[in-house]
């Protein structure tokens, strides 16, 4: 029996989200017969993966969140070399995680930066089209 007044607050661990979202991805994409051993063979998938190459996916989902809605979390990422194909990156920060040297010109964020425009744009009209064509559907039905 639950409490609908209660003061218990539940938080979702950070990175929980996004493994759900990836296995309901794959679950819609594949159709399974049987969803809870499709989902012990993804998360087993996962975890060779993980061991392998030492990239956590739900730590690396957990950033990408932090990223969208605070925006602080890939500021004090320290930029290393890129390693050889065949090498380990090597670690730096305190969770040794990889990463990747990224380098972008103002010109190319600019660019970026216009391309969301244009898409925001672009759906918003096609957003208006649909409920235009939906007001339409409504009004012969009456």
């Amino acid at each position: 029996m639950s409490i609908p007044f209660s003061n218990t607050h539940y938080r979702i661990p950070h990175g929980f989200g996004s493994l759900l979202e990836g296995l309901t991805r794959e679950i819609l994409r594949e159709q399974p017969d049987n969803i809870p051993a499709f989902a012990a063979a993804y998360f087993e998938n996962l975890l060779e993966k993980r061991e392998k190459t030492n990239c956590d996916p739900a730590e690396w989902g957990a950033k990408v969140d932090d990223r969208f809605y605070n925006n602080h979390a890939f500021k004090d990422q320290q930029v290393s070399e890129v390693p050889e194909p065949g090498t380990k990156p090597k670690a730096t920060g305190p969770k040794a995680t990889p990463t990747i040297a990224i380098e972008s010109t103002e010109d190319e964020i600019e660019r970026g930066i216009a391309a969301l425009k244009i898409q925001a744009v672009y759906r918003g009209q096609r957003a208006r089209r649909e409920v235009k064509k939906l007001k339409i559907e409504k009004a012969d039905e009456k």
